[in-house]
């Protein structure tokens, strides 16, 4: 398992804008990597309403956001529409991303167990080391948690 300290995995995805996003290419400033399970659920919609309205100040901060799920780039589309996300979303539907950060896990839910997104939270330092992360993450207010640390790098 990945611990603090410990150089972010990289790995190539493409975003809602239909990009290619390498996280190599971003090393010289922070990254906020947040993993989620779904779009257009619940949890996963507060937390990415929650980093959107925080953007303004991430993006003072020199930061970027960027939100990782197993949906497809058609998904995220529809879902930066509905809810007018400014978060950069990123497609990993080959979980490449989510097995290297260790996030890709066993999951139990009425005593049914299945393969899911443990959803977590990676802040990258700018040399590209994981600077802190949170693991099983409870939504509200994790944000504002997550650009308080960031803001300290």
């Amino acid at each position: 398992m990945l611990q603090d300290g410990d150089k972010a995995p990289d790995f190539t995805l493409e975003t809602e804008a239909g990009e290619t996003l390498n996280l190599s290419a971003l090393k010289g400033k922070p990254v906020v990597l947040y993993f989620y399970p779904k779009d257009d659920t619940s949890g996963c919609t507060l937390e990415a309403q929650e980093f959107s309205r925080l953007m303004p100040a991430f993006k003072n901060a020199g930061v970027t956001v960027i939100g990782v799920s197993p949906d497809s780039v058609a998904s995220h589309q529809k879902f930066c529409r509905k809810y007018d996300l400014s978060v950069t979303l990123a497609a990993d539907i080959d979980k490449t991303a989510a097995n290297a950060y260790g996030v890709w896990t066993e999951k139990s839910m009425y005593g049914r167990k299945y393969m899911g997104v443990e959803r977590s939270t990676f802040l990258i330092d700018k040399a590209g080391r994981i600077a802190k992360s949170w693991r099983k993450v409870k939504v509200s207010g994790h944000a504002d948690e997550v650009l308080a640390a960031a803001k300290e790098l």
